[in-house]
């Protein structure tokens, strides 16, 4: 049991405690809006004085304004028992905390920060922490892994060693998505990764994406897709006919919930991150 953490508080709606039931719960960052937590599963037998283990955190999607800490449970019991430490984490929005994607952001390089911090704690290795999310969130994750700047810091201290990305919001442009989420037009293209892409040794990126998202146009991701991979990084687009803006979610369509989970498994595997699993066969 990992006691030198400070634990967290059961978050308040019924349906999240019990998905949540599972998990050890830790503050990561004390916030200018209060205190906010981290869910964690650790895997089957994890001793982190034993073992060291990946770390995989997920981001949840609400467009900087629905918290939604539980989306990624399932997929953080999946990976779990994969051999990762995966974690589902709060973040500050908009209808709780009456923050923007600035803060947002703040809370997901604070979340790595985190882990790096108390690697030792946890038991898990630092070069091998991976953000993943969903729209706004995976938005998040994009800023960490190109931004040449966040806060004062340099964006290479924030970068993840790789991305697996659900229906993400690249371009927060006013030709993108969720340009009026930010102060001005100038904040919107400086957290835009759009407009930083390419450059060198960005992290391996997978990205899955429905081609009937209303919300977010697949011809968005496909262009930033294609930027991404210039200056020989890795940038891989799944596209899946006929599917909308939430179609990888475990309670909203079973098999491109499986097809997405098992194609980020042999990402993480091809990276040498995930141990194969014996048990699947070729994908």
């Amino acid at each position: 049991m990992i006691e030198e953490l400070v634990k967290a508080p059961p978050i308040g709606e019924a349906r999240d405690r019990e998905l949540l039931k599972d998990a050890q719960s830790f503050i990561y960052f004390h916030s200018p809006s209060g205190d906010l937590a981290a869910h964690f599963f650790f895997p089957p037998g994890h001793d982190p004085q034993k073992n060291t283990a990946p770390a995989i955190i997920f981001l949840h999607g609400g467009m900087w304004d629905s918290s939604m800490p539980t989306q990624f449970v399932p997929h953080c019991l999946n990976l779990a028992t994969r051999g990762a430490v995966t974690l589902c984490i709060e973040y500050r929005v908009k209808s709780t905390c009456d923050a923007g994607p600035v803060e947002a952001l703040e809370d997901a390089a604070m979340s790595l920060i985190f882990l790096k911090k108390n690697a030792q704690i946890l038991g898990i290795d630092p070069q091998r922490i991976v953000f993943a999310g969903a729209g706004s969130g995976a938005h998040l994750a994009l800023c960490c892994a190109t931004l040449p700047e966040i806060g004062n810091e340099p964006g290479e201290a924030f970068r993840p060693a790789a991305m697996f990305l659900f229906s993400p919001v690249v371009n927060t442009t006013r030709k993108g998505v969720g340009a009026e989420n930010f102060s001005s037009d100038k904040e919107a293209r400086q957290y835009s990764p759009s407009e930083h892409v390419p450059q060198r040794e960005l992290p391996p990126c997978l990205l899955f994406h429905g081609r009937q998202d209303r919300l977010i146009p697949i011809d968005l991701v496909t262009k930033f897709a294609k930027r991404y991979a210039k200056k020989k990084n890795s940038c891989e687009l799944m596209e899946f006919e006929g599917a909308g803006h939430t179609f990888f979610n475990y309670n909203s369509h079973q098999q491109n919930y499986e097809v997405t989970l098992r194609a980020a498994d042999y990402f993480l595997v091809d990276l040498g991150i995930l141990e194969p699993d014996p048990l699947a066969g070729e994908f």
